[in-house]
Order: structure tokens, then C-alpha cells, then sequence
């Protein structure tokens, strides 16, 4: 890091510590008070991508950025540990991790850097890491991404299919086990075939290379697009929403994708 630069950061240090011991909303927050912002952040900068706004991504960025540095300085006021420690962290873990780029080690695909990747993590971890195959997934993700990584996890210990034509017969199979109780009043089973559905979806999008967090995500947003195009020529027609027949909103929806 230049020196222009380190000054920068080291700037951004003392500028969060001078908020910490100045402004009252700063001194207030706490680290579950912050987790909120974190995923809020975390959101924003996903957007900033989806739109492929480089301007916006710059801010967000510095927003992320932010909250590790707040995450930190809490950190320092209690004497565990503060941003430099953190960055001697992972500057250590970046270079161990990655023998192939800093050692004699060769990788001949992504696949191999990533199986490496685990087996030195899992060596990190020692035996609190043998518990399971699965550690290491957090719970706080989202359902969906949570369940690409469970079955990822799963994977590179040989728990996976060999070719994605098991993988589409298991979606059918969840699908025909949901149709099976849908005229039975046991909530419970509903919900867990739906369940076993969405994860065998999940299998698929993984087998098909999809996230399928991204995609439902771009599915919500095309969906909008098109309800509020029905909004709007509702409305330039002088017509009310709700007093619509469904041929009529089902009419001005294929208008929309056709547009």
C-alpha cells in the first residue's frame, strides 16, 4: 500500500474514532445494533451491481467498508482486537490459502484452487472442524444461497450426483410428493414436501451453474417491471386496478413482456 493511500485508510481509523467519542448516535451503537446496517449494505451493493452502476458500487463500497471499520473500533474500545489486527488476519489467511499463487503448489482449474482452499481451511480448523463436513455455513444466510452451500459443502466430499438427468427426476419426484398432499389438511407435510422442492430446485440451479438467490432475485424484479406496466396503462385508460378482470390484467401483462 502506498503511502498516499495508507494515509487514507489510516484517516478513515481516526475519523471512526472520533465519531465513536463525539457524535451521540455513533456512541450509541452496539454490535447487534449495527447487523441491521450490514445487510442493508450488504443489499445496496448487490443492487449497485445488478444496475451496473460503477458510481453507485463506489459508494456502497465505502458504505461496506464502513461497517467493518465500526465492526472494528468496537472491537479496539473493548481490547479484542482492531482494523490492523483484522487486516494482518487476513492478509496471513489470503497468502496460506493460496499455495498455488504464493507457494510451489499447482492448480490446473478454479476447482482445484477451491478444493485446496477447503482442505487447508479444514486443517486450520483442527478437530472442531471434523464435526461435520457441513460447518461453516452460516445460518443468518438467506434460505436459498444457504441451501447451494449446504449441498456444495456436501459435494466435495462425493455426496452428489454424477449427471444432472437424477437430479431433474428428483424434482419431478418432490413435485409429485407435494401434489400428493395438497388435498390432505396436514400443514405440516405441505410445508415440508414444499420444502424438499425448493431444495431439489436449488440442486438443479447448482448442476445448471445458476445462483439461485440471483435468479429469483431478477425474477422479483422482472415481475415488478411488469405489474406496475399494468399500473400504468390501467391508469392511462382512466380504469381502476382492482375492478380489472383477470383476462383483461392477463392482456396488458403479455403486453409487457412483449415489451
Amino acid at each position: 500500500m502506498e503511502m498516499k493511500e495508507k494515509h487514507r485508510f489510516d484517516r478513515l481509523v481516526e475519523i471512526m474514532t472520533a465519531l465513536r467519542t463525539q457524535c451521540p448516535w455513533d456512541r450509541e451503537q452496539t454490535r447487534e445494533s449495527l447487523k441491521a446496517y450490514i445487510l442493508e449494505e450488504t443489499y445496496e451493493v448487490m443492487e449497485a451491481i445488478d444496475h451496473d452502476n460503477p458510481a453507485a458500487l463506489q459508494e456502497e463500497l465505502g458504505d461496506f467498508l464502513l461497517q467493518a471499520i465500526f465492526q472494528a473500533e468496537i472491537g479496539r474500545e473493548r481490547g479484542e482486537f482492531d482494523i490492523y489486527q483484522v487486516l494482518d488476519h487476513l492478509i496471513d489467511k489470503l497468502i496460506r490459502r493460496h499455495p498455488h499463487v504464493f507457494g510451489q503448489i499447482q492448480v490446473n482449474s478454479a476447482q482445484e484452487a477451491l478444493k485446496n482452499w477447503e482442505q487447508i481451511k479444514i486443517a486450520e480448523k483442527g478437530e472442531r472442524r471434523k464435526t461435520s463436513a457441513l460447518n461453516g455455513v452460516p445460518e443468518e444466510l438467506p434460505a436459498l444461497l444457504r441451501a447451494r452451500r449446504l449441498q456444495e459443502k456436501a459435494s466435495r466430499v462425493g455426496f452428489d450426483w454424477g449427471a444432472i438427468e437424477p437430479v431433474l427426476a428428483k424434482v419431478k419426484e418432490e413435485l409429485g410428493e407435494l401434489e400428493h398432499v395438497l388435498n390432505g389438511h396436514n400443514q405440516n407435510r405441505r410445508e415440508e414436501e414444499m420444502g424438499d422442492l425448493f431444495f431439489a430446485l436449488v440442486n438443479l440451479a447448482r448442476f445448471l451453474d445458476i445462483n439461485p438467490e440471483e435468479a429469483l432475485r431478477k425474477t422479483n424484479q422482472k415481475f415488478i417491471s411488469r405489474f406496475q406496466f399494468i399500473e400504468k396503462e390501467a391508469a392511462r385508460q382512466g380504469k381502476d386496478l382492482e375492478k380489472l378482470t383477470l383476462e383483461e390484467m392477463d392482456r396488458y401483462w403479455e403486453e409487457a413482456k412483449e415489451k
